[in-house]
């Protein structure tokens, strides 16, 4: 009995002591904000109706009945005295708006820094994804262990090492929390389905400055060729859905990304011209490849931004105001493909809140 109650105890401290340990890497941000709106919605999308007659005795035959999907659904804060332009976040494959939201270590994502800043700030769900997952069409998720290929996919090293100078935490907490705010497709990805609800998300708020990452940069280009109160557009590192005006799409960029080559997408040029009515930036971090190489995640990105710096060439020759910004060419270093949420991250909202106070829309 004594043996037991002490196996007991020993269980119990050690318990306690990780409980103890796990509560100590969590830190509560201090950030002095002052909201003067917040609340949520769900925006844009379809319904579906079965045919027939709704039967109340036999509510369970779907006889009659609707189903919506596809929306966004949207969190927004705003400040006291907001500037006029609100921003408004979209982000990648994978992730959810918690991309925004506090960092992986606990420090304030760009949804604190920007309220700080003064910015009305809408977070979005795309359609198929996180709080948004009512899909109309049907998906499989299945649980798959891929998380080290993520790591390495967005330049956080090689798994199991780290790149030397990352602006990435490398504690095993950060890390875990990192791995646990991947979230699947509820549907397949629909590039039309996602810009047709971020374009509504604007027809709501108004105008405002739509911001991107990754995947849905894509979705991000479409929107605001559909929707004249995109005042400008911020990109994060897009790799796909460039497009490119009818004869003018150039020749696939070959990599040995795991996804081979990358190539862009043509679309009809009185579409790609309202692309040229508002100002454009977009930010690349560290470690990609200048030159071809079989170090497969640094050539995915190197293709990236070379199909980047083409299709900025596209605008510009067609009247356009944008730019790329490769970080380690101005000086800043480590990052990676989640800039927004890496140890520099301030600097890195800090570079952004200069370029819209360049372009006046910091008012």
């Amino acid at each position: 009995m004594k043996m037991r109650f002490g196996t007991c105890f020993i269980m119990m401290m050690i318990l306690t002591a990780t409980v103890s340990a796990q509560s100590k890497k969590f830190v509560h941000n201090k950030t002095d904000l002052r909201i003067q709106s917040q609340g949520s919605f769900l925006v844009g999308g379809t319904t579906l109706t079965t045919a027939g007659t709704f039967d109340v005795d036999n509510a369970l035959k779907p006889e009659g009945q609707t189903f919506h999907g596809d929306h966004a659904y949207v969190f927004y804060q705003v400040p006291r005295k907001a500037k006029k332009l609100p921003l408004v976040f979209l982000h990648g494959a994978g992730q959810s708006k918690k991309t925004w939201e506090s960092t992986p270590d606990g420090r304030d994502g760009f949804q604190n820094i920007f309220l700080g800043k003064g910015y009305g700030v809408y977070l979005l769900d795309q359609p198929r994804r996180g709080e948004a997952g009512k899909s109309t069409v049907e998906a499989s998720v299945k649980p798959v262990t891929d998380e080290q290929f993520w790591f390495t996919q967005f330049r956080i090293g090689n798994y199991p090492d780290y790149f030397p100078n990352v602006q990435f935490p490398k504690d095993a907490y950060s890390l875990e929390q990192f791995y646990r705010q991947m979230t699947p497709n509820t549907g397949n990805f629909d590039a039309k389905v996602v810009s047709s609800a971020v374009s509504q998300v604007f027809d709501n708020i108004g105008d405002g400055i739509l911001i991107t990452h990754s995947q849905g940069c894509g979705p991000g280009w479409l929107t605001a060729i559909q929707n004249t109160q995109v005042k400008a557009v911020v990109a994060y590192e897009p790799y796909s859905g460039f497009v490119f005006p009818s004869g003018e799409v150039p020749a696939p960029i070959q990599s040995n990304g795991l996804f081979g080559a990358l190539s862009g997408v043509e679309i009809p040029l009185a579409d790609f011209k309202k692309l040229t009515t508002r100002p454009i930036i977009i930010y690349y971090g560290d470690n990609i490849a200048k030159d071809p190489t079989n170090v497969w995640n640094k050539d995915h990105w190197r293709s990236g931004l070379e199909m980047a710096k083409l299709w900025v060439a596209a605008i510009n020759k067609h009247g356009g105001d944008a730019q790329v910004v490769h970080l380690p060419a101005i000086g800043i270093y480590g990052n990676t493909h989640f800039l927004m949420s890496d140890l520099n991250n301030v600097a890195v909202a800090n570079l952004l809140a200069g370029w819209l106070k360049e372009k006046g829309l910091d008012k």
